[in-house]
């Protein structure tokens, strides 16, 4: 591919699939050098350079140096310092190098991997810079703005999209553990999907369920059912006995669905009649009459808003889940960014909710509120990814008279 030469991308191949940059040195006793990496270079500390250092491990890059650059690299360990501003990234050393030396910096794995595919994105300052060179200004929609007011609405806009728009779904892998609960995600807004992964990695849906609640509060109640305080005045509160009592109970009652084996029930096969169905101990009939709804062998799962937890059945114990779920695109600088698709749905969103907001423009808004909607629509459409030969797989599947 061609290096960079004025366009959009400012990385080198180097830069963006193995996350280095190498400087050579023309002049004796340099110091500083610039690298452009489209991910700004971090420091733990100013005393992070020390390997020794307890934040050594929060910088997000390394320095290393070679006399000839073909592989014989030594980490730089001496004092350096890091400054970034428009032109870069800046480091600078505190030993000179001679001419002929290779200064290599290289990024650490994770740092590598969040670039990746990031030139599909508009970060949320390109898009307050260009929405004011466009929008703003003598003869234009909007004669001045105060730029914080800008920035308010296009992260308003970047949430309100987040939740039904943008491809902001966020996944955990986790076990479940004896207790039967894992913790919400710290950015987590809403589930999307919850589902276990068997041996072959092929993920089974886990369903919400109707059979339990999680109750918020929990009362102590004495002999006459007065709920009972401390010396502060307060109720004082209880584990929930509704809880202890759901992960407790073996929901093969429920479902009907009992192992195989009752001496090794954690073999996920289940005879749908019950181990020796025929005879005298046997299950036969047994789901006759079941609600379909509770017919299922993939567990259940309710959150338990006031712990912050998600709690499951006791059928879950020690599975591997995935937790898909969407954020507010806010939480990380990381997050806020929006795939270039939308990225006229954003002006569109930012213009409506300024000209809606003043008196002198306010007969203006039904019209471009038309406009957001119709960019909107446009963007949900795009992003919906559907591709020809998909609807036709789709349709091939549904139908034996289509041929290829």
């Amino acid at each position: 591919m061609p290096r960079p030469d004025g366009g959009l991308i400012t990385e080198t191949n180097l830069q963006y699939y193995a996350g280095a940059q190498i400087i050579y040195t023309s002049t004796g006793g340099t110091t500083a050098y610039t690298f452009t990496f489209n991910t700004p270079l971090s420091m733990g500390s100013t005393a992070s350079w020390n390997p020794s250092d307890s934040d050594y491990g929060l910088n997000n890059f390394r320095i290393y140096t070679s006399p000839n650059g073909l592989g014989d690299w030594t980490e730089y360990v001496t004092t350096y310092t890091l400054l970034n501003n428009s032109t870069g990234s800046i480091i600078t050393l505190g030993l000179g190098q001679a001419v002929g030396i290779y200064i290599k910096v290289q990024l650490k794995e994770t740092a590598v991997e969040n670039n990746y595919g990031s030139y599909e994105y508009v970060s949320i300052k390109d898009i307050v810079n260009n929405f004011i060179v466009g929008y703003v200004g003598q003869d234009k929609l909007i004669p001045r703005v105060n730029r914080t007011d800008v920035i308010f609405h296009a992260k308003r806009g970047l949430q309100e999209f987040s939740y039904d728009t943008l491809k902001s779904i966020k996944s955990q892998e986790l076990s479940v553990p004896p207790n039967l609960s894992v913790i919400i995600p710290q950015d987590y807004v809403n589930y999307v999907k919850m589902s276990w992964t068997d041996l072959g990695g092929i993920i089974h849906t886990i369903y919400p369920t109707q059979l339990t609640t999680s109750p918020y509060e929990s009362p102590i109640q004495d002999n006459q059912g007065e709920i009972v305080q401390d010396n502060f005045g307060d109720n004082i509160d209880s584990p929930s006995i509704t809880n202890e009592r759901w992960q407790k109970y073996n929901t093969s009652n429920v479902t009907g669905l009992w192992p195989v084996d009752s001496q090794n029930p954690s073999i996920w096969m289940y005879d749908w009649y019950g181990e020796n169905s025929f005879g005298p101990y046997g299950y036969y009939g047994q789901r006759y009459g079941g609600d379909p709804v509770n017919m299922q062998m993939n567990g259940w799962f309710n959150i338990d808003e006031k712990r912050g937890r998600f709690n499951f059945s006791s059928d879950l114990t020690g599975k591997l889940i995935v937790l898909e779920y969407i954020s507010d695109g806010l939480a990380y600088d990381l997050d806020t960014k929006v795939p270039k698709l939308a990225e006229e749905a954003m002006y569109q969103h930012i213009l409506y909710s300024i000209l809606s907001t003043r008196t002198a423009t306010v007969s203006l808004a039904p019209l471009y509120k038309k406009q957001r909607y119709a960019a909107l629509r446009n963007a949900k459409l795009r992003l919906s990814n559907i591709k020809l030969d998909e609807i036709v797989q789709v349709m091939r599947n549904k139908s034996k008279w289509i041929k290829h």
